[in-house]
């Protein structure tokens, strides 16, 4: 389906704005051609004949006509807002409703600057050309068709000549039409380099002050910004080309109109009145001819910024919302916590490139598995297999027993908290982002939920408590303050599955402390998969895995692993006798 039919498909959920906008723009442009009838007669039958009397109550009639006009008008404006409005808001809907239903490898490659643009700019491009687009089309198209009928029952030879020009205004068109449509996709993607662009420097301003990298940065936004320029202009000088080139060959048809129009009343062959008449039409017939030219515009915007909207409604949904086998409800709980197995897992990223190979691990309900390794052995990609942002090429991830490709998405997701390295918080309050575990959570949850986190004492100091907001990523905390406020919004989401992914590796020692109390509080009674940064906070663990080039070399609780003497028996030695060396990056480059 073309592009135009897609957007075009937005009109039929509201047919009585889409009939009241067409309609009172019909009925206002129907009253607009009684105004050069009623010229001609006034000059001709009135003015002419010197019959004064006539004069007012004419006169009286066209500001009737004029303001039942321009009310339509205003009418018809109102109606055509609201349409828009409405349909705006349908495809930012659907939008959003897309970017949800996309997996977190789908964003890995994607740029924010660009999508913000897909739901600001190019909604409102489509917008223009779903709304304006169909009504002013539709209009100037009836107008054209209304008026040529009248110009040719006042004169047929006349209104022959004034259509002279129609065929190079139509070639004119159509050599625009097939030109055109490059230039815009061209302008658009440039647009959204720039707001990706600048979204990126302002989020990372200090780091852009910090490095002193002002001028470079000046120097990549000023290139960005001439690209914009180059493509913007690209479309103008063809627009400043193709508009006057087309409005000169309508003036050409009112010329010619003028010039044998003289000539037949010179002759006694039509009144002034009539003349001035036809020449009202002409204009008329003209006028809506050069905004269909207009919306040539419009419409090739519209079409350039549809493709980039659709292109995000049309991508691949993340795996779960389309399940490819039955669904099935999981068992009701033993206790706080589920059985997690992976069952000979292979996976490969989009390179092709496999990056875990033949996996398999049992973690017995409310145990906590303990992955330890060098960065790129594959630690976090095997967790985020647990909550589905992956699906394993090879291979199966049970929960309870079952298939989590068989579980509905969102009932998964309940089942499985993750707390990242970076943990993030929106731009709202402390209560905001909590409730994000818990919507519509009391008091007492929240605040015994920040005391288990040890947070408490921090969100009562801050100006207004809990209802404090946090700023944009939660700029105004600390790193291990909102590393606290994710661990409590994972208590009070309270599922019975954990993923921790380094939670303390971006704090000092004694914030570490505090988060781990608060991480003994959150792991307790349930199964976790604890990504560690130091060796010193796995000891606890049910069962450590040790993993290397997406390999499991070897598992065992602490005391096995360092009495087996193989490699992380070599690290645990590292660590002893050098304090200095803190995390297991460190470990394994001192190997």
């Amino acid at each position: 389906m073309s592009t135009a039919l897609r957007i075009a498909a937005y009109l039929r959920k509201y047919p009585n704005f889409a009939i009241g906008t067409i309609t009172a723009a019909l009925l206002s442009t129907l009253l607009g051609l009684v105004y050069p009838r009623l010229t001609g007669y006034l000059i001709d039958d009135v003015i002419a004949k010197g019959q004064g009397d006539r004069l007012p109550w004419l006169v009286g009639v066209l500001v009737l006509v004029f303001l039942g006009r321009d009310g339509l008008n205003a009418l018809r404006i109102l109606l055509n807002n609201l349409f828009e409005q409405k349909v705006i808001l349908d495809l930012r809907r659907d939008l959003y409703a897309a970017f949800q239903r996309l997996s977190v490898s789908w964003y890995d490659h994607r740029s924010s600057g660009d999508l913000l643009t897909r739901v600001s700019e190019d909604v409102m491009n489509m917008e223009r050309m779903l709304i304006d687009g169909i009504e002013q089309g539709l209009i100037a198209l009836l107008q054209i068709v209304g008026v040529g009928i009248i110009l040719f029952r006042i004169d047929p030879h006349l209104a022959a000549w004034a259509l002279a020009p129609i065929p190079f205004l139509a070639a004119g068109a159509l050599y625009y039409t097939l030109t055109a449509h490059p230039r815009y996709r061209i302008q658009r993607r440039a647009s959204s380099a720039l707001n990706s662009l600048l979204m990126d420097h302002l989020q990372g301003m200090r780091q852009i002050k910090t490095y002193n990298w002002l001028k470079e940065g000046s120097r990549r936004f000023e290139r960005v910004a001439q690209d914009v320029r180059t493509a913007s202009l690209g479309i103008m000088k063809a627009w400043a080309v193709y508009s006057p080139t087309m409005a000169w060959f309508a003036a050409a048809g009112t010329c010619l109109v003028l010039w044998l129009g003289g000539r037949a009343v010179l002759e006694g062959r039509m009144a002034v009145g009539e003349l001035v008449a036809f020449l009202l039409y002409v204009g008329m017939f003209y006028e809506p001819v050069g905004r269909l030219h207009s919306l040539n515009q419009l419409i090739q915007a519209g079409r350039a910024a549809g493709e980039r909207v659709f292109a995000i409604l049309d991508a691949e949904p993340e795996p779960g919302h389309i399940p490819s086998s039955p669904l099935l409800n999981l068992p009701p709980r033993q206790g706080s916590a589920r059985e997690v197995v992976f069952q000979n897992i292979h996976f490969s990223y989009r390179t092709g490139r496999e990056v875990l190979h033949g996996i398999n691990l049992k973690i017995p309900a409310g145990n906590c598995l303990a992955l330890v390794g060098p960065t790129g052995a594959g630690k976090t990609t095997l967790a985020s297999l647990v909550a589905r942002f992956h699906d394993p090429t090879q291979g199966e991830v049970l929960l309870d027993g079952i298939s989590i490709r068989q579980i509905p998405l969102e009932k998964l997701r309940r089942e499985v908290g993750v707390i990242t390295q970076e943990p993030f918080l929106f731009q709202a309050t402390v209560r905001e982002n909590l409730e994000l575990g818990k919507p519509g959570a009391t008091d007492s949850q929240i605040e015994m939920a920040l005391r288990a986190a040890c947070a408490l004492d921090f969100v009562r100091a801050l100006p207004d408590g809990w209802n404090s907001k946090v700023g944009e990523r939660g700029v105004r905390l600390s790193a291990g303050e909102r590393q606290r406020l994710s661990i409590a919004r994972a208590l009070l989401k309270d599922p019975p599955v954990l993923v921790l992914d380094e939670a303390t590796s971006s704090v000092d020692t004694a914030t570490e402390k505090m988060i781990q109390e608060a991480l003994d509080h959150l792991l307790a009674g349930r199964t976790s998969i604890v990504i560690a940064h130091r060796l010193s906070t796995v000891r606890k663990a049910s069962a450590i895995a040790v993993v290397e080039a997406g390999r499991i070399i070897e598992l065992g609780k602490h005391d096995e692993l360092v009495h087996q003497g193989g490699l992380y028996a070599r690290l645990w030695s590292i660590q002893s006798e050098h304090a200095e060396i803190h995390t297991i990056e460190e470990l394994f480059t001192a190997r």
